[in-house]
């Protein structure tokens, strides 16, 4: 057992390069210089990795791993770390990949479709492949790997050095003042809803400004009425979102609107606004994904106390094709290797990786991601184990309304969200405006 939850939060981070010249390292350096392996990749001499300068959360696990359990590894391919502002990051992968320059490592582009363009352009390893042959496949949540699949062209391509599922969280001393028990159905969460109101409690907290917190709601309401690929149909062309079943799922999330479920105050809540009012009791339940832990979890951010806040998947909708385990989830912006420059030395890094990452997260800030910790770690909230648990008994996830969209389609539905709780827009209409969009391409 560890006793080492939120140590190193505070560490300073070594071993990063400032951006003034990293691009010009990365087009010279990122290949080693090494000469061709007996493989016909190229042999890098340093583990280069590009990330984009937002994400501060992987960099300090990788430089404790580097000094401590991949202290190997990293003395035969020491690790160098480069950023870049996350708006130029699409653009600096096109520009490495087009002069096969890319870095051994690097994040993920912030489109989809782009990293399925590097696969199948055989840019990235194959990582279904490599980590059984490592003997560590079994440290990846399978759950992690589907979410991978359904979002990066059906092959497990990128690492999972974040994971969040989504559910609903709620408050659960009101839920016992009110006799309320976890809703299982959507017909018992309305009722829960309706019984709040009636005791002068907001049912439901989102944020209208941001408007993907209220399609969250419509898409799960799809997965569980028709199933987990209901999506996938709508951008395949088999399905459309005006078809009458997929318009129910757009009416009941307005009706939520309607019946005041939502409070007053949606159309110009923004999301901070939206954790407030769940962690200072205003609100009895929000759609979340499990990023809100870091909140959850605060004690001067959490006024109705930790243990007060619990997490439930979307209940399930009575006849319908979905399963309730089957949680919406995503990756953030998943890492990957590049195919060109993986040698048994970077093997050597990704097997070390891949068997220490998940534990040195959660140790270091809590943090989950899609790799498995060896060990439990003393000290972590209930709300988080309880988190861990869920996500280590799904098999499979599915992904969010507008994942599979175009960019005018995803503008449109969250800028359109809050009009359709506010009945400013019918149902109908709501979904003939993203179908048009999605048409027009």
């Amino acid at each position: 057992m560890t006793t080492a939850f939120m140590r190193g939060r505070t560490r300073p981070i070594a071993g990063a390069i400032a951006l003034l010249g990293a691009s010009a390292l990365l087009l010279t350096g990122c290949g080693g210089g090494g000469g061709a392996a007996e493989t016909g990749t190229t042999e890098p001499d340093k583990l280069t990795y590009l990330k984009n300068a937002e994400n501060t959360n992987i960099e300090p696990v990788l430089d404790e791993l580097a000094g401590d359990q991949c202290a190997d590894a990293n003395e035969a391919l020491p690790l160098e770390v480069s950023s870049i502002p996350q708006a130029d990051l699409d653009g600096q992968i096109q520009l490495l990949a087009s002069q096969d320059a890319l870095p051994v490592m690097f994040a993920a582009a912030g489109t989809p479709a782009e990293g399925a363009k590097l696969w199948k352009a055989g840019k990235l390893v194959d990582f279904e492949k490599e980590l059984e042959e490592l003997g560590v496949l079994d440290m990846i949540e399978p759950a992690a790997i589907s979410t991978i699949e359904n979002l990066y062209g059906g092959a497990f391509d990128f690492l999972p050095f974040q994971f969040n599922i989504e559910g609903i969280f709620y408050n659960k001393a009101m839920f016992a003042e009110q006799g309320i028990e976890e809703p299982q159905t959507w017909d018992e969460l309305v009722a829960a809803a309706e019984k709040f109101k009636a005791a002068g409690v907001t049912p439901f907290t989102a944020s209208g400004e941001q408007g993907w917190p209220i399609t969250r709601l419509i898409s799960s309401y799809l997965f569980r009425s028709l199933g987990p690929d209901a999506l996938q149909k709508v951008a395949d062309g088999e399905a459309k979102l005006t078809d009458p079943e997929y318009v129910e799922a757009a009416q009941a999330v307005a009706d939520l609107g309607e019946k005041g479920y939502f409070g007053e105050n949606i159309a110009s809540l923004d999301i901070d606004s939206s954790y407030n009012e769940m962690l200072t009791g205003n609100a009895a339940m929000m759609y979340m994904g499990t990023w809100f832990l870091q909140n959850a979890n605060d004690p001067e951010k959490n006024k109705v106390g930790v243990e007060n806040i619990g997490f439930m998947p979307f209940p399930a909708v009575e006849g319908g094709e979905g399963s309730i385990d089957q949680y919406p989830a995503n990756v953030g912006l998943p890492q990957t290797f590049g195919a060109a420059t993986y040698t048994p030395k970077v093997g050597d890094w990704l097997k070390c990786i891949t068997e220490n990452y998940g534990q040195v997260a959660l140790e270091q800030s809590g943090s989950i991601s899609g790799f498995k910790a060896k060990e439990p770690v003393e000290g972590l909230p209930t709300l988080t184990q309880d988190v861990q648990e869920r996500i280590a008994g799904s098999e499979t996830s599915v992904l969010w309304f507008e994942a599979l969209f175009n960019a005018k389609a995803g503008q449109d539905s969250s800028k359109n969200a809050a009009l359709l709780v506010t009945g400013q827009i019918t149902p109908e209409d709501f979904m003939s405006l993203l179908q048009t969009d999605l048409d027009q391409g």
